[in-house]
């Protein structure tokens, strides 16, 4: 599925999406977005950059390699696959695409979105892809 299938995937059918963007997590780049709302590309390119920081700055991978440490993992996957953030007026979820973990998808959704369906409905599209 390409970039722009996914983020048209996301917008019909994860509730009350508002917007939802693709990341590159190695160049910490956005790849594509839609939104309802127009915003400065400055906004957008630091919403990749905070992405990419959630799931690889340099405290979550020290976390990361202490859990590993303790349980005699060797391996280099990541221990974050997905994250939920709320604020004011909306719900972030952020996840890796499960065939390919170096991409990941941000949809952001009404605050008052059912987050059961938001986290299931994204699920699905994060783990069905195939890129």
């Amino acid at each position: 599925m390409s970039v722009d299938s996914i983020i048209a995937k996301c917008m019909a059918e994860v509730p009350k999406a508002l917007a939802a963007g693709v990341i590159d997590l190695d160049m910490g780049m956005l790849l594509n977005v839609k939104t309802v709302d127009s915003h400065p590309s400055e906004v957008l390119d630091l919403v990749a950059a905070a992405t990419k920081d959630l799931f690889e700055g340099d405290n979550v991978t020290a976390i990361e390699n202490i859990f590993k440490k303790m349980r005699g993992v060797e391996s280099d996957e990541r221990y974050f696959k997905e994250m939920l953030i709320t604020s004011a007026n909306l719900l972030h979820y952020f996840a890796r695409l499960k065939s390919n973990p170096r991409i990941a998808i941000v949809v952001v959704c009404r605050v008052d979105a059912n987050i059961g369906m938001v986290m299931s409905k994204s699920r699905s599209i994060a783990g069905s892809e195939t890129t």
